[in-house]
């Protein structure tokens, strides 16, 4: 029994089961009936154009406005709600309808809540936390506290327009970076093309000259092993395109091959200062290769760029970060079969290119650009967590009747206490 759920029965509220307050639907429909929808972290909502097709649009769950339901893979995340809607889901989703006892508007915040969703979790199955399954018949006997129905609507209520609040700030900081994002493309397009991004001017010295001129010759630009196999304890170490992060390019958290396989991919091993960057999946993020990670080799979703002697290599990653420089393969990879960079565009892809000396004055003064912009995007993402963190004690707090809704809003505990975060923020 959870903790949380029951260690405290709040005065006028009573004990339930899941099974006493919902029945399940099992009706099937098809997507020729109904509107398809998803389930997502946000609720219920249309179908999404990325949702994973597990089923056929003849064989789906009906979902009626004011229903509950659940993914049954990825309940512990919280994805889940009331359904606004008419429709069908796939059929791994749980699809709940409140009895009378139970007001939607009060479901949809407690089965959301954490508490709720640990218990969930803790009465379903599977190996790891990310395949992890609960069926109906384990969730059915999950136990909590409800108050009346009129105590359900007003902490309803009180929650609707809290998290409202809340959810307001955090996408304020979200808005934030994406701000941050374009000033700091701005500032690399401004860094790397001083005359015009368009190619109309280029300052005198400077030339226009493509990738594979800027590289070591006897190491040209490429991609690496195309079946590295399975993990293994020891030998060669290898990086994949989603390593491609700088605190991921270290040895203890590479995959490695065995010394047969990369035996036949010598050509594509990576010194320190080489520059690796992803060619397929998430496209584009580029990083230099550090000393503690000489020798290993790469997969076929990351590529090898060796600077030449007159490269400097930070600015040559900035410069390919660059949206003038880095659009045009990111277009074409848009019209690819698997989404990736072709290694013959990488090569021919233009770059503008001054003497090594600016090279350098450009590299290091962006560098301390990129660190100041770090540092605020850590800050910023730091205190949306903290709100995160906030809205979930909250919702948990009224929807187990640890706080009264009243109380905590006349005396106006929200307001101070994001306040307090924002101070932390200041500090």
């Amino acid at each position: 029994m959870s903790e949380i759920m029951t260690i405290n029965q709040p005065h006028g509220w009573k004990l339930y089961r899941l099974a006493q307050v919902f029945d399940e639907r099992k009706q099937k429909a098809s997507d020729k009936d109904f509107d398809a929808l998803s389930v997502t972290m946000q609720g219920i909502v249309p179908q999404l154009e990325t949702a994973a097709k597990t089923d056929d649009g003849d064989n789906r769950k009906l979902v009626r406005k004011g229903d509950y339901v659940i993914n049954s893979r990825s309940d512990r995340k919280g994805s889940g709600g009331i359904s606004p809607y008419d429709g069908t889901v796939s059929l791994i989703s749980i699809v709940l309808r409140p009895r009378s006892d139970l007001k939607p508007e009060f479901a949809h915040h407690l089965l959301r809540s954490v508490a709720f969703q640990e218990e969930f979790y803790r009465v379903g199955h599977g190996i790891v936390a990310d395949l992890w399954t609960t069926r109906y018949s384990e969730m059915k006997s999950i136990r909590f506290f409800l108050p009346a129905p009129p105590v359900q609507k007003r902490i309803a209520a009180f929650l609707d327009r809290e998290t409202a609040r809340i959810d307001e700030l955090i996408a304020k900081k979200g808005r934030f970076l994406a701000k941050a994002d374009e000033r700091w493309k701005a500032t690399l397009n401004h860094g790397i093309f001083p005359g015009s991004p368009d190619w109309s001017f280029l300052p005198e010295g400077w030339r226009k000259v493509q990738l594979k001129y800027l590289t070591d010759q006897s190491r040209p630009i490429m991609y690496g092993i195309v079946l590295p196999g399975p993990n293994v304890e020891e030998g060669p170490m290898i990086v994949k395109g989603g390593d491609v992060k700088p605190e991921r390019l270290s040895p203890d958290r590479l995959c490695r091959t065995t010394y047969e396989i990369e035996a036949s991919y010598k050509r594509s091993r990576l010194k320190a200062g080489d520059l690796v960057i992803s060619i397929r999946g998430g496209i584009g993020d580029i990083e230099i290769v550090p000393a503690e990670i000489e020798g290993a080799n790469l997969t076929q979703d990351a590529a090898r760029i060796a600077p030449g002697t007159s490269v400097d290599a930070v600015w040559l990653r900035y410069a390919l970060q660059t949206p003038a420089v880095f659009h045009p393969l990111e277009a074409k990879s848009l019209g690819a079969a698997v989404r990736g960079i072709n290694i013959f565009d990488l090569k021919r892809v233009y770059i503008p290119t001054p003497p090594l000396e600016e090279q350098t004055r450009i590299g290091q003064r962006l560098v301390q650009h990129e660190e100041r912009l770090q540092e605020l995007r850590t800050a910023v993402v730091r205190h949306a967590d903290r709100l995160r963190e906030y809205r979930a004690a909250l919702i948990t707090a009224a929807v187990t009747g640890q706080i009264d809704v009243e109380t905590y809003g006349k005396a106006g505990k929200t307001s101070a206490t994001l306040d307090r975060i924002e101070e932390e923020m200041q500090a």
